[in-house]
């Protein structure tokens, strides 16, 4: 891979080791996927922020290269705790989670501490090369934003932001972008949960080729569509990127021709709720990815115990009430759930129904908003 004279003095070691350490990772990224050259980006978004996810060894070595400094726009994760109300959370969680937060700070990354980045100031333009390892941020940044960014690891993410830069492959490269095959939706979808598990769906059967999907003569999709489709992608799939005839930036400017063709109806998205339907109690945890204030607002009026979830920004506008509890900084999938009590949930979102069940043990069932508000002011 072509390096600059810059780059290989950053890579032997000339601007110290932590920058050093970050070349080294972004370069063999770049050679395992045959990039040819390192390229600018704008801004990077950073996973691996709560304890439940880095665990000890990832701890140590953010401790080891807690020296080094950001060069982009670089925004967090959620972490595992609320910053408002630590006493609701474990101890000894809360004071690692410090400590990460102390670290990710001390580089100059902004402890945005949201899964949605675009919504609180990280909102790239369309062509803008970026480096995000949120899978469901990634999927909306290509998709929705038309911003050029791989799926990338914590590590990796993190690397980039200190450099400034990224290996030029995949996604970044317009060709790389294009769908291979034309996905019919021969169903309605009415609620923000069927495309959900519509993305849930197509990640699992299309695995890794990018979907041109024809909701047919269906009005605009919104923010909150997109987003949980783009969560039900990334959940089942490696795929990072999909195009909606007729809506998303790019399927609007040119024409897009896959030669695979499938078609997905009620049979398909009704498997998804079946597959998590494990729960008839509990509380109603919602928020994932992180709630628009539209969405927060709507939660409020919920009877029964909700559990809502949002970047800071968002929660800090949202009245609490008795039964209706928005938490910031942190979401049901990287906070300890089980230690605060909680063995069951419903939710709309089909990525939180699985980590919850994969990653805490929880049991989840899978519903629609207009089901959960039916069955909780029922």
């Amino acid at each position: 891979m072509y390096l600059t004279k810059e780059e290989e003095r950053i890579l032997s070691g000339e601007e110290g080791e932590e920058r050093k350490w970050a070349m080294e990772t972004i370069v063999a990224l770049g050679e395992v996927f045959g990039a040819e050259r390192l390229v600018k980006i704008s801004s990077s978004q950073v996973s691996g922020v709560s304890p439940k996810t880095i665990g000890k060894y990832g701890l140590k070595f953010l401790r080891r290269i807690r020296n080094a400094k950001v060069s982009v726009l670089t925004t967090l994760n959620p972490c595992g705790v609320d910053l408002k109300r630590k006493e609701e959370f474990p101890k000894d969680f809360v004071k690692e989670q410090e400590e990460i937060l102390e670290i990710y700070k001390g580089m100059g990354i902004l402890p945005s501490c949201t899964c949605t980045p675009y919504l609180v100031g990280n909102t790239p333009s369309f062509g803008e090369v970026i480096s995000w390892a949120e899978s469901s941020a990634v999927v909306f940044a290509n998709s929705v934003l038309g911003a050029r960014t791989n799926r990338e690891g914590g590590p990796s993410a993190l690397a980039s932001a200190i450099i400034g830069k990224t290996p030029e492959y995949g996604l970044i490269i317009e060709e790389e972008r294009e769908p291979q095959v034309l996905v019919k939706v021969k169903t309605d979808l009415n609620d923000e949960a069927e495309f959900g598990a519509l993305g849930y769906s197509l990640g699992k059967l299309l695995k890794d080729e990018i979907p041109l999907i024809d909701l047919g003569n269906r009005r605009r999709m919104t923010l909150e569509e997109h987003k949980q489709l783009g969560a039900g992608i990334a959940t089942s799939s490696e795929i990072s990127i999909y195009h909606v005839k007729g809506q998303t930036p790019e399927a609007l400017r040119k024409e897009m021709n896959p030669t695979e063709k499938i078609e997905i109806g009620e049979e398909e998205i009704n498997q998804v709720f079946e597959e998590f339907s494990e729960s008839e109690n509990g509380p109603l945890v919602v928020g994932c990815p992180h709630m628009t204030l539209r969405e927060a607002e709507e939660a409020k009026r919920f009877r029964g115990k909700v559990l809502a979830y949002a970047s800071r920004c968002v929660a800090s506008l949202v009245k609490e009430s008795e039964n209706f509890k928005i938490y910031g900084d942190t979401c049901m999938v990287v906070s300890p759930l089980r230690e605060m009590g909680i063995e069951e949930v419903l939710t709309p979102s089909v990525k939180a129904a699985f980590y919850m069940r994969n990653l805490s043990g929880i049991r989840v069932s899978l519903i629609r908003k207009r089901e959960a508000l039916n069955e909780i002011q029922g």
